[in-house]
């Protein structure tokens, strides 16, 4: 016999804040004692330059294979400001403020025009499903 619904919630619910609780519990503490090396990583040069060697070359790759229909110019105008934003903050000998900034823009503006993509690329499985469905 299937519970009542509100009886399968509840246990959802318990599980899930069950499995929280676990995380919470065993991953906080080597978070926490982990954060000097994490601080460490966040400031290292090695680590931005890693970061814009792997996301420029992925980012274009990515960008540079349409379906049919070719990328709209905002998309790719997005993409290279972007990726020179990125690298700009990566490699430019300037203040921890302004690399920064580069470099949250940089990478919204690479995860805005991956989004258009996205959209793009799904736009086409969309219609057939509701071709399909009707």
């Amino acid at each position: 016999m299937i519970p009542p619904a509100p009886a399968r919630s509840g246990d959802a619910v318990a599980i899930g804040l069950s499995g929280l609780c676990l995380i919470h519990c065993l991953a906080l503490p080597v978070l926490v004692g982990s954060l000097p090396l994490l601080a460490a990583w966040a400031e290292a040069e090695w680590m931005h330059i890693g970061f814009v060697s792997l996301a420029v070359p992925v980012s274009l790759w990515t960008l540079s294979r349409p379906p049919r229909d070719s990328l709209p110019k905002g998309a790719v105008i997005l993409a290279l400001i972007g990726c020179a934003l990125l690298i700009s903050g990566a490699i430019a000998a300037i203040d921890d403020a302004l690399e920064t900034l580069l470099t949250v823009v940089g990478g919204l503006s690479l995860a805005a025009a991956h989004l258009i993509n996205w959209r793009r690329r799904a736009g086409p499985a969309r219609r057939r499903r509701q071709i399909q469905r009707s």
